[in-house]
């Protein structure tokens, strides 16, 4: 019998219901107490000193770049592979975007590629930990050490995810996180910076809130960037279930690749050795050798109610407006054969036992 399973799924409830009443009731409904008391959960979460709410992801990062002075003339090393903000970020700083490939396994970046492409310009690094999984932020620390650059985690997808037991977000001098609806956890929209630098959560915070230290007193141009308590409300109920959503969706993961491993021309995800991969995305590449191109499957699991999407069908740098700024057509090469492979399947929370069966056994013709 035909099911339908979504791509994403997001975990709400009456407890959600019941902080967003609260919150309401209280007639103070932005950036009061209650994000405040969202800032120190997710940081104490995180394992650092410093949580610095946002209006989204994409502001995140966009928030850290101003806050570590990034500006025009200035070089940031990305992944060619990820969402677009990964790049217009260091766009909104007109500064330059300079994209990095991929490891063929793990979709992250490559540390010997980033080496390859540091200039004089060179400012900073973002690192994004795609699907889940850390990127190898060891090698990625040293380059950064030697050659005195920021390293930025773009965690915006890992919310959980660990190397060698400490949290991504944590595992470098700032991360930035996404609190989008499909994320492991949600605030709806919402975004979170993450560090131990004091200096840089000041800047921050004065940044996200029109350079004011103090009502109408304004030291720095600032912005608008600030989250709503009903968004923080959400984000405190959501975090309390985050491990447990996480370990529903490696579980869900691990059955899917028992599946997935018996089929000719489909890769089940690679998952690095002393990481622990949330699964924000479950992502297959569909090889040369599997019978269908990689569309034709999509398209075909679409007809038996499975969802599916492609994270992410071009490099960055192929965009229209990138490709407007003059950016080569080919400049990485794995991530171009990778977009080209990659097909997300369902993988999240509301998956059952029965759904992957019928995911793999779809699969299968």
């Amino acid at each position: 019998m035909k099911r339908t399973i979504p791509i994403a799924k997001p975990v709400l409830g009456r407890e959600e219901e019941k902080a967003i009443r609260k919150v309401l009731q209280s007639g103070m409904l932005v950036q009061a107490k209650t994000v405040k008391s969202f800032e120190k959960a997710f940081a104490d979460y995180i394992g650092v000193e410093h949580g610095v709410a946002v209006t989204n992801g994409t502001l995140a990062l966009d928030t850290t770049m101003k806050a570590l002075k990034i500006g025009p003339g200035d070089e940031v090393i990305i992944p060619a592979f990820s969402f677009v903000a990964t790049g217009n970020c260091v766009l909104f700083q007109r500064a330059k975007p300079v994209f990095a490939d991929i490891d063929q396994r793990s979709f992250n970046i490559d540390p010997s590629d980033v080496n390859e492409k540091i200039t004089a310009k060179t400012k900073a690094i973002i690192a994004v930990h795609l699907y889940g999984q850390p990127a190898k932020m060891e090698k990625l620390k040293e380059i950064a050490r030697d050659h005195d650059l920021f390293l930025v985690e773009d965690a915006a997808q890992a919310h959980g995810a660990e190397h060698r037991g400490l949290k991504a977000g944590g595992l470098g001098e700032v991360g930035c996180f996404s609190f989008y609806a499909t994320k492991n956890m949600t605030t709806g929209e919402g975004g979170m910076i993450m560090t131990n630098n004091d200096e840089l959560a000041r800047k921050a915070r004065l940044l996200r809130n029109h350079g004011q230290t103090e009502k109408y007193h304004h030291t720095i141009l600032g912005y608008n960037y600030r989250m709503t308590e009903l968004s923080a409300a959400i984000g405190l109920v959501q975090l309390k279930k985050l491990d447990k959503i996480n370990e529903k969706r490696i579980r869900n993961a691990k059955m899917l690749n028992e599946g997935i491993t018996k089929i000719r021309g489909l890769t089940h995800p690679y998952v690095e050795e002393h990481v622990k991969h949330v699964f924000y995305q479950y992502v297959v590449r569909v090889e040369e050798d599997y019978p269908l191109e990689r569309n034709k499957l999509a398209n075909h699991l679409e007809k038996m109610g499975i969802g599916t999407a492609i994270h992410y069908p071009m490099p960055i740098y192929q965009q229209p407006l990138y490709h407007e700024l003059g950016y080569d057509k080919t400049i990485c090469p794995i991530t171009e054969e990778s977009c080209k492979r990659v097909l997300s399947l369902p993988v999240h929370p509301s998956v059952s036992d029965e759904d992957i069966q019928y995911i793999t056994d779809a699969c299968m013709h």
